[in-house]
């Protein structure tokens, strides 16, 4: 019995050894264990945050001149000369174009010639810069007034002559008559005072106007801008009103944008407009200038108008912009790197590690702040995710380093 007993430990000892052995010698059974090794995946994760991003409504529209107007003479004549061209940037009150002014420098000085002979009229001197005169002064009122005189006493005269019975009826009479017509005489030659005073007024209005027309044969840039547009070349006969050259403002701009009816309810004149232009990353900010008074129907948007400063000219009237307003400054979100989103067939996800394994949780994106990315709907706060995952996917095991 004792040896049967040895016999059988004896047997198990040399199987176990010879299993052993032959582990060691089995190459397929080393190969297995580096495999498990090598599937757990050492990672890097970090925590989700919340953080303050401004809530804005991501709207695109056009960039518009502040006023754009076709400049035209006020005056017809031949243009002698224009002073600018496609693209040149003028101040306020520069000269842009002209006239021949000879045809308006002959008109000043026959308006000057006519309301000096108007002045003479009324017995001004010549350097005299009062308008103003008595009418009784004047030589043709002082003239029938002394007829006016002399009449009257003739007619006193022959009045007590007639008394004395001394002239007959035909003599009174005739002194009557003589008197009324010298009392008419005296009130035209009033009135023809009045009218030569209006008529000097008349001169006057029209050698101003004579001057405004030479004024008004330069042609001045009402505001600074820039000439988009020039119509006309020297020698060219232009109509009064017709157009030489279109000038813009282009410091401020407008930034017309037509913004969602859903979006439209917060906004407020004054907030905050960020802005990038194609051809041009550089970002610009303005603010809401004007707000339309009510929804297009057609489209269900809103008119918003933003003035973009624009000192250096870099932006360009009629350039297409992207724009966000910002609506809200400080809003709290919870924010995730940008580094760990992953997107596949229009779907967005994060890997986050449970029990040293990785899990996949779709997510909802928002608004991106640098290297932040806001997360809308599938996290919570604090929840740890794997930063740049790569071609990791859910159930791998993974070990988590700093």
């Amino acid at each position: 019995m004792r040896r049967r007993t040895m016999g059988s430990l004896a047997a198990v000892a040399v199987a176990a050894s010879s299993l052993a052995v032959g582990c060691r010698n089995d190459p397929a059974a080393g190969t297995a264990a580096g495999e498990d090794r090598a599937a757990t995946r050492q990672v890097r994760v970090a925590p989700t945050r919340v953080g303050t991003l401004p809530r804005v409504v991501t709207v695109s529209g056009t960039l518009a001149a502040e006023d754009q107007v076709a400049l035209g003479m006020k005056v017809a004549g031949r243009l002698s000369e224009i002073a600018v061209d496609l693209g040149s940037r003028v101040a306020r009150g520069q000269a842009l174009a002209r006239l021949v002014s000879t045809d308006f420098e002959l008109r000043v000085s026959q308006a000057q010639a006519a309301l000096q002979q108007a002045r003479s009229r009324l017995g001004l001197a010549p350097g005299a810069a009062d308008d103003v005169v008595d009418p009784d002064e004047t030589p043709l009122v002082r003239q029938a007034r002394a007829v006016l005189n002399e009449a009257r006493l003739g007619l006193d005269r022959v009045h007590r002559l007639m008394d004395d019975q001394l002239v007959s009826r035909a003599q009174v009479d005739a002194a009557e008559a003589a008197f009324a017509v010298a009392e008419g005489r005296y009130q035209d030659a009033q009135e023809e005072i009045l009218n030569r005073q209006a008529v000097l007024a008349q001169r006057r209005t029209e050698l101003e106007l004579a001057r405004q027309q030479l004024t008004d044969s330069v042609l001045h840039a009402p505001f600074e801008g820039a000439v988009r547009e020039r119509h006309a070349s020297p020698g060219q006969f232009v109509a009064a009103g017709e157009p030489v050259v279109t000038l813009v403002r282009v410091h401020p701009l407008r930034l017309r944008l037509a913004v969602p009816e859903r979006d439209s309810a917060g906004l407020r004149a004054g907030q905050e407009v960020r802005l990038t232009v194609e051809g041009d990353e550089r970002p610009r900010t303005g603010r809401v200038a004007r707000l339309s008074p009510a929804i297009t129907e057609t489209s269900r948007t809103l008119m918003v108008e933003a003035e973009v400063p624009n000192p250096d000219g870099a932006l360009r009237p009629g350039a297409f912009a992207s724009a966000q307003i910002v609506t809200t400054a400080d809003q709290p979100v919870i924010l995730v790197p940008a580094s760990s989103i992953i997107t596949f067939a229009g779907i967005e996800k994060v890997l986050v590690v449970v029990d040293g394994k990785t899990v996949e949780k779709r997510v909802r994106t928002g608004r991106r702040a640098e290297s932040q990315v806001e997360i809308l709907e599938g996290l919570e706060a604090g929840e740890d995710v794997v930063v740049e995952p790569g071609d990791l996917a859910g159930g791998q095991a993974v070990a988590v380093v700093d």
